[in-house]
């Protein structure tokens, strides 16, 4: 990560909202031919969806998106003059490009006190409304919050490809993003806890902050699968008004 800056935790009037996209991952998992969250899905590359839905939710001041210093797919003629603003500062992990795009906001005029919800470029079904949600939720709260899905199926521990023992699933819940905290806060919780964590929240917790479960969607998950992309694909069709009016003729 680089050095944490100097910030003074001084609250604004109305803080603002702004949203950060880690875009600068290999997508290794998904077995595709170049980063996931390229891949054309219902005929848009599958972070453009993402970034539509931030797009439609006017409490939103700025999107931000966080890339490889290599990475040259928005400085393509088709989207180099799109509204969102891209940073060329992604890390190695998750947790360092998300630092270094928080500092990048700072760099735009953001202010310790606003808010940022963070968001896998690959969670690319995400609605205005589920955006809002969030939003509703956490703009009064002190810590701030994260979608989560309760969990609906029974939990395994394994050993050695075999089942080790069952965990009660009572109080159990997928994190899912955008994940919405205060600039300086998280700021200040990704140094304490580098590289190792996984989600914005993680850090927050373990500063002794509890962060608030917001309901979300089955719908919300993160493509990281081959067999993601289809049902990704499938559901975003299903939303286009085109493909609504052919399945009823």
């Amino acid at each position: 990560m680089t050095e944490l800056t100097d910030i003074t935790l001084t609250p604004s009037t109305t803080p603002r909202c702004w949203a950060l996209i880690p875009c600068a991952g290999n997508g290794s998992r998904a077995g595709a031919a170049g980063p996931k969250q390229y891949q054309v899905l219902a005929g848009q590359p599958m972070v453009m969806h993402t970034l539509a839905a931030f797009a439609e939710v006017p409490r939103i001041d700025q999107t931000l998106v966080v890339v490889s210093s290599d990475d040259a797919f928005f400085q393509t003629p088709q989207w180099k003059d799109s509204s969102f603003l891209i940073a060329s500062c992604g890390g190695s992990t998750r947790a360092s490009s998300v630092f270094n795009g928080l500092n990048a906001l700072l760099a735009e005029g953001a202010v310790p006190h606003d808010w940022v919800l963070v968001h896998d470029a690959a969670r690319c079904l995400i609605t205005p409304a589920q955006i809002n949600q969030l939003l509703d939720a956490c703009l009064s709260d002190e810590v701030g919050g994260l979608l989560a899905l309760p969990l609906p199926d029974t939990l395994k521990s394994g050993q050695a490809g075999r089942v080790a023992s069952t965990l009660p699933r009572v109080d159990k819940w997928l994190a899912q993003t955008p994940q919405m905290f205060r600039i300086g806060s998280l700021l200040e919780a990704l140094e304490l806890a580098g590289d190792a964590v996984t989600d914005e929240s993680s850090a927050i917790e373990a500063m002794g902050m509890a962060p608030k479960l917001v309901p979300g969607s089955a719908q919300n998950f993160k493509v990281t699968y081959p067999e993601d992309f289809a049902l990704a694909q499938a559901v975003l069709l299903s939303r286009t008004p085109d493909t609504q009016t052919r399945s009823t003729q």
